[in-house]
C-alpha cells in the first residue's frame, strides 16, 4: 500500500507543534526545528522521512504475519486510533495503562521506536 506523505498534510494537521520548551526531552533535540513563542516547532521533513520510514515497517510486519499495536494516550488521538485500528482489525491501547512491571520488561525489547 502506497501512502503519499506531504509536508502540507503534516502541516495542516499540526504535526510541527511540539512541547513548550521547558517541559522538552532532551532525546528530541535531533528533531527539533526550533523554538517559537515557547513552543518546540518539529523538523517537518525529518518527521516525514520517519514516517514513511514507519509505514513500511509496519508493511512489513504485517506482510510476514506479525502483529502491530498501536498506541494512542493523548485525548485528541484516542478515538482515531480505535476506530481505524478497529477496522482494520489490529491491536490497540486507546487508555493510559501501566501494565505490570515484568510485562514491560518482557515487551521492553519487542518495542520499535
Amino acid at each position: 500500500m502506497a501512502v503519499d506523505v506531504q509536508l502540507k498534510d503534516l502541516l495542516d494537521a499540526g504535526v510541527h507543534f511540539g512541547h513548550q520548551v521547558r517541559r522538552w526531552n532532551p532525546k528530541m533535540r535531533p528533531f527539533i526545528y526550533g523554538e517559537r513563542n515557547g513552543i518546540h516547532i518539529i523538523d517537518l521533513q525529518k518527521t516525514q522521512k520517519l514516517f514513511k520510514n514507519a509505514l513500511s515497517a509496519i508493511e512489513n510486519t504485517v506482510a510476514e504475519g506479525g502483529n502491530v499495536l498501536f498506541v494512542a494516550t493523548k485525548k485528541q488521538a484516542q478515538d482515531i486510533i480505535k476506530e481505524e485500528s478497529d477496522r482494520a482489525g489490529i491491536f490497540h491501547v486507546h487508555h493510559r495503562w501501566l501494565g505490570h512491571p515484568e510485562l514491560r520488561r518482557e515487551l521492553g525489547p519487542l518495542i520499535h521506536v
